[in-house]
């Protein structure tokens, strides 16, 4: 513990042993130090105090009005650093704590709520908490300090952050089962243009690789709608009204339901890397240690 001018805390723990066992002798035996030591460091506290805090008496010692008031500060001050012990043993065996986490879409709404419910299985003491949000602004908020740990399925790239893969996703081209596209599957890469895309918004990281990808084709398409949520998007391309690219692992219901199918692209086969990012060189809490390994290692 830290030290103020005046106030040795190692001479504050001599003075509360004394002043609760009412003797210089009984203060030095649950201490486990010389009487004549104890007695010697609270004269030397004493004098720094400019205080008497004792009374000396033929048994014993008798608190002075100063050593009163000084014995209810020691008190309180010394059950708040019994408290604060308490609190971090409590996070290093996952008995409190908690964990801000933010996600893209697809990871947040499909990979992540299996381990999230596991983790809360067996830790049910530690506060979890998840913020759906893009790429740039999961980056954003990890440089604030307001989130944890960040799960993104594109890179903006700051020198502050660490990436590292955690999995790997494939995207896909939707359509609902009648559209036309779906009758000249596999589709050529030229009729892409032919017919409505839907996409996330700019910042999103399955927007940004479907651009990429697609001008690695030499392909530059237009968004024919922009749509907040994979939810969204799915929803409108069940219509008919267009096509859209989407994480495989994001489709999955409705392709077994048969309101949406998979159009394969002649020459074009999106994969891409997800990422956890964290703060470069910071050192993870107990609480997300453990939520850590249960995606393979902290």
């Amino acid at each position: 513990m830290a030290e103020w001018p005046g106030m040795n805390l190692n001479h504050l723990a001599i003075f509360q042993a004394v002043a609760l066992r009412g003797s210089i002798s009984a203060g030095a035996a649950q201490l486990h130090i010389s009487q004549s030591a104890v007695s010697k460091q609270l004269a030397e506290f004493e004098r720094a105090l400019k205080v008497n805090l004792f009374d000396r008496l033929p048994r014993g010692v008798r608190l002075t009005e100063a050593g009163k008031l000084l014995l209810g500060y020691a008190n309180r001050l010394f059950a708040l650093e019994a408290e604060a012990e308490q609190a971090l043993g409590d996070l290093r065996q996952l008995t409190r704590g908690r964990i801000a986490i933010g996600a893209s879409r697809t990871i947040g709404a499909y990979l992540l709520p299996p381990l999230l419910a596991e983790f809360r299985r067996r830790h049910p003491a530690v506060e979890l908490s998840l913020q759906v949000e893009n790429t740039r602004a999961i980056e954003t908020k990890l440089l604030a300090g307001e989130i944890d740990i960040g799960f993104a399925e594109g890179v903006e790239g700051s020198e502050l952050l660490e990436y590292r893969v955690f999995a790997q996703d494939e995207l896909v081209l939707i359509a609902a089962p009648k559209h036309p596209a779906c009758r000249r599957a596999p589709l050529p890469l030229s009729a892409l243009s032919e017919f409505p895309l839907f996409m996330h918004e700019v910042g999103s990281g399955t927007r940004a690789i479907t651009e990429k990808a697609l001008a690695g084709k030499r392909l530059a398409i237009r968004p024919a709608m922009t749509l907040a949520s994979s939810e969204a998007i799915k929803q409108t391309v069940a219509t008919g009204l267009g096509l859209a690219f989407l994480s495989a692992v994001a489709v999955q219901t409705e392709l077994r339901a048969h309101t949406l199918t998979v159009v394969p692209v002649k020459n074009l086969k999106i994969e891409r890397p997800l990422y956890r990012v964290s703060l470069r060189n910071s050192s993870p809490s107990a609480s997300l240690k453990a939520f850590l390994g249960l995606l393979g290692g902290a």
